[in-house]
């Protein structure tokens, strides 16, 4: 179903040598109803113009870019690793005998200088000497 709205009342009047001409009482609503289809129903024919596509050619040049990365020094830090080792006999599922070490691990990539919780009496390291005493 369509419909179009006129404004109204749709009133135009014109002026010109022939006189004055009146348009008046378009109908408001227009509608557009099919009852029924024929059977077969009736083909719709669409015509579309053929595209056509020109062919473009590109060329790419890739030349060799030579790329170096290097690690020059690992960065100086100390990384905690959390140790948990459990190590036991078991038969079926059962634990016989178990061991379990806990605690932490590090991973230092620094010169060693102990911090202050890691001093115990005096060592060499303070003296910057190695123990066997030809020097850091």
């Amino acid at each position: 179903m369509m419909g179009v709205t006129i404004p109204q009342p749709f009133v135009s009047e014109l002026q010109g040598p022939v006189g004055p001409v009146t348009v008046d009482g378009i109908p408001d609503t227009f509608h557009i109803d099919i009852d029924h289809l024929p059977d077969p129903l009736p083909k719709i024919t669409l015509g579309v113009d053929p595209l056509t596509i020109n062919p473009v050619t590109a060329t790419l040049t890739l030349t060799p870019v030579d790329l170096n990365l290097s690690i020059k020094e690992l960065p100086e830090t100390r990384t905690h690793l959390p140790a948990d080792f459990c190590v036991g006999i078991t038969v079926l599922g059962i634990p016989l005998l178990s061991i379990r070490l806990c605690g932490e691990a590090q991973m230092i990539s620094e010169a060693y200088r102990p911090n202050p919780c890691e001093r115990c009496g005096s060592s060499p390291y303070d003296l910057g000497t190695a123990p066997d005493g030809a020097g850091a």
